[in-house]
This record gives structure tokens, sequence and C-alpha cells, in this order.
């Protein structure tokens, strides 16, 4: 791992989680949450734009409840795939706000925090 792909580790190991615009190599910007990292990519929850949630299809629930947890495809299936308790009627379904998005560590160049609103 070279200096700037260390530097860029530690800046997004420090921000996990976090809303941040990521600027790569080529001059183009991801906007996004920081929801995992390694040594070779990072992984985000980048935000769909309206037209993209319009075509999305309607959550329905296929697998392990694993598999939508993360970027609000459904929150409240408790054991063996029941309805859990917990977040109130509605929460976590309908249409996804969220694509997953994994860039390599190495075509990032600078990392920004965004604010939330």
């Amino acid at each position: 791992m070279n200096h700037n792909q260390h530097h860029i580790y530690d800046l997004c190991k420090k921000h996990m989680h976090a809303y941040v615009l990521a600027e790569m190599v080529d001059g183009t910007n991801v906007d996004g949450i920081i929801t995992g990292l390694d040594d070779e990519y990072v992984y985000f929850a980048v935000p769909l734009e309206s037209n993209e949630q319009q075509q999305m299809p309607t959550y329905q629930h296929h697998g392990s409840s694993d598999d939508y947890r993360q970027f609000g495809y459904g929150h409240g299936f408790g054991y063996g795939g029941y309805p859990g308790y917990g977040y109130g009627p509605g929460y976590g379904y309908g249409r996804p706000r969220f694509r997953r998005l994994v860039l390599p560590l190495a075509a990032l160049t600078a990392l920004s925090i965004l604010p939330w609103y």
C-alpha cells in the first residue's frame, strides 16, 4: 500500500458510517455513506436519484433479512424471517433509497465530510 493509499484508507476508517464526498483520480465525485473498508476497496451506500427510485421495484422479502438490512431494504424481520418488533409499521419498507458501490482505494484522491441536510 503506497503512502497516498494508506492516507485514504485512514481517512475512510476515521469516517466510517459518515456521509462523505469522494473524489476519484479521473476527477469524478461520488457522495455516499461509507459502509465498509478493506485493504483494497471502500464500500459505499450511494443515494438513488429520484428517477432511479421510481424504476426500482417495491421491496419484497426473498431470502435472509441480512441481505436487505444494510441499505434500507427492510428492518423488522425477526427470527426465522417472521416480522420483528420495535420499528413501527412501514419502517424500512417500500422502495430502496440506496445502492451499493464498491470503489478501489487506489482510485480515491480525496475525501470530504458532507452534512446530512
